[in-house]
């Protein structure tokens, strides 16, 4: 599974299979996975859609018909419940249980958007991400985790003070910058950020290592990443490894805010590891 998700890491972005390379990365949870079998399920809800559209079509109305088909007649809805779940973060099981966080959800709409002939594009928006589309007019935002639902300016901003918790005209990008276009190693590193937090918060730190690595072959240059190892390795006691990973970021960011206190740990570090020889 590396070899073959290392592969796709190396297209170019543009290139990249989004729902080939999110099954590759639900691979390490559910080794025995046939990816093939969940590309033919996007095909499916794809052909679902275009059965119910007349021959001439535009595009509004192949939304609302995507939208009817996968928020309403396939059940498809945002896992408000068990937001945290981790098996919302893999496609797979999203795909299955017909329930997921926005990521997923919006690459499921983005998918199966794109073999409509849609052309969908991904919005890492903060705290919440949205997808997009163009037309004449301007850009217009949809939010898959709400069934479609479309994003005003308001509620664009309104989803902005509750993700920084009150007034968003505090040193903030302009929305505009918010709403670009996220690449697709973006978004499958979006997504393991999520999966990475979901397994901190439940303390399963090799699974969160594991997480990382795949950050790491996907989007190599994420100097936070090798911090964060360093940081689980060191919980876990295995402090040569954490002392290489805090080595490794100041290197790779020798001026950061965090500097001094990276180099306290390796001090720290240092003197634990000489006496283990």
């Amino acid at each position: 599974m590396n070899e073959r998700l290392a592969k796709i890491a190396e297209v170019l972005d543009q290139d990249l299979n989004l729902a080939e390379a999110a099954l590759l990365i639900a691979m390490e949870e559910y080794p025995g996975l046939d990816i093939d079998s969940y590309l033919r399920k996007l095909d499916e809800l794809a052909a679902g859609v275009q059965q119910r559209l007349p021959a001439q079509v535009g595009l509004e109305e192949t939304l609302l018909t995507l939208n009817q088909f996968l928020f309403v007649e396939q059940g498809f809805s945002g896992d408000t419940d068990n937001y945290d779940d981790p098996r919302n973060n893999f496609l797979n099981e999203v795909l299955d249980r017909k329930r997921g966080i926005p990521i997923t959800l919006s690459i499921i709409y983005m998918e199966v958007g794109r073999r409509l002939g849609i052309p969908l594009k991904g919005v890492s928006f903060p705290g919440h991400f949205l997808v997009k589309f163009s037309t004449r007019e301007g850009e217009v935002v949809l939010d898959p985790f709400s069934g479609g639902n479309l994003m005003s300016k308001e509620d664009l901003v309104e989803m902005l003070e509750e993700t920084y918790g009150g007034t968003t005209d505090n040193g903030h990008a302009p929305l505009e910058r918010l709403l670009t276009a996220a690449g697709t190693r973006e978004i499958l590193v979006r997504m393991l950020r999520n999966l990475k937090g979901t397994y901190l918060r439940r303390e399963q730190y090799d699974k969160a290592l594991t997480v990382i690595d795949r950050i790491l072959l996907i989007q190599p240059d994420q100097p936070d990443e090798v911090r964060d190892r360093g940081c689980i390795y060191e919980r876990l006691e295995c402090f040569r490894a954490a002392l290489e990973n805090f080595q490794s970021y100041l290197a790779l960011r020798p001026s950061s805010g965090d500097a001094p206190d990276v180099h306290r740990r390796i001090a720290e570090l240092k003197q634990i590891v000489a006496c283990l020889n």
